[in-house]
């Protein structure tokens, strides 16, 4: 067992939680409700992976390619690293000391930061690889294997190095509830001021930059939005030198896209914002937050991985969602006008779009 924390401070239980006679029932309770997050997001993660990488022509529709649709792919498998710290919460919520180890606790919450961490950088980088493409005139597909590749990489070592310190300074500790020594899982760093200066650098370099890209990328794609639609409103020429337009499938992807980046904040910020109280209820021991507490915000936080497939995928397979929720073949004799802004379509120095009806 590795030593205790220092005299006077305040141990967390996180996960732990010890309920008395209510246990069975707010357990049951528990179990429901993070089982059938789960069971979604795992489902719809996997069901966005599979629309992604179907061969051409599987479906009806035109589905992202080159970088986008990496960086798409991408956070659909960050959802499903992040939610493969549910079947261990529910082993805890139910056993209530922590029985499962010091490997399981390192590995508990690494998965957690590890999972939001590759989310939002993949929600940054895919924000300023559109704005790009837009600026540049540049679909997504010339870009080489390779270089995805790194990129790619690159976003998940940095998130693996940047949530290492949670890993390592998360253990088991003894604890005495009512009498008997129980054990949790809990964060112990060794001096207060290194926990200070890397929470601060880790909120500022995973959410802050991320959040103040995204922020900035969906800004100017905003601005080249409204003055393409001002100059199409005016019946003016588009010349590839002096004009930027944006297809049709652009504004379609940037919509949800969008959409996406707000469901991370709102769904992100409870748990970020309660993480940082219980840090500050190290330094000030009469705060009082509750585990249970704790835990339905970090449900609050797990849903988001249902949120990101079933929001990408309604928006782009919405004929077979329908189809498979309501029985919905749609019309048959309705055709769908797709965009497509492939680099054939450049001609003469003028960008232009194709729709191509099915």
């Amino acid at each position: 067992m590795p030593p205790g924390p220092p005299n006077g401070s305040h141990l967390f239980p996180f996960f732990s939680d010890f309920r008395g006679p209510r246990r069975v029932l707010l357990s049951s309770l528990e179990t429901v409700v993070l089982a059938s997050i789960f069971l979604l997001a795992l489902a719809a993660n996997l069901d966005g992976i599979h629309r992604l990488l179907a061969p051409k022509g599987r479906h009806k529709v035109v589905r992202l390619k080159g970088a986008s649709g990496c960086l798409v792919l991408n956070l659909f498998c960050a959802d499903i690293v992040f939610i493969m710290a549910i079947p261990l919460i529910l082993v805890v919520r139910w056993t209530e000391s922590w029985q499962l180890g010091e490997p399981a606790c390192h590995l508990l919450f690494y998965l957690i930061s590890l999972g939001g961490s590759v989310t939002i950088l993949s929600l940054a980088a895919v924000s300023l690889e559109r704005l790009l493409s837009i600026i540049h005139l540049r679909p997504s597909r010339p870009y080489k294997c390779r270089v995805l590749a790194a990129l790619l990489f690159l976003i998940w070592a940095f998130a693996a190095l940047a949530t290492l310190p949670l890993s390592l300074f998360f253990t088991v500790q003894p604890l005495q509830h009512k009498g008997r020594e129980v054990y949790i899982c809990t964060l112990i760093w060794p001096s207060t001021a290194g926990e200070i200066a890397w929470d601060i650098c880790f909120v500022i370099v995973v959410f802050l930059i991320p959040g103040l890209i995204i922020v900035i990328s969906y800004s100017k794609i905003l601005q080249i939005a409204k003055a393409s639609r001002r100059r199409l409103d005016a019946g003016m020429a588009y010349s590839e030198r002096n004009h930027i337009r944006i297809s049709q499938q652009d504004f379609k992807l940037l919509r949800t896209l969008f959409v996406l980046m707000i469901s991370f904040f709102v769904m992100w910020s409870p748990i970020i914002i309660t993480i940082l109280l219980i840090l500050a209820q190290e330094l000030k021991p009469d705060m009082n937050i509750e585990p249970s507490f704790f835990f339905w915000i970090m449900a609050f936080t797990f849903s988001n991985s249902v949120v990101n497939p079933v929001l990408y995928n309604v928006a782009h397979f919405k004929r077979e969602w329908r189809k498979i929720f309501f029985c919905c073949p749609g019309s048959p004799g309705k055709k769908e006008a797709v965009t497509d802004t492939t680099p054939g379509n450049h001609i003469n120095g003028h960008c232009t779009v194709s729709v191509i009806y099915r």
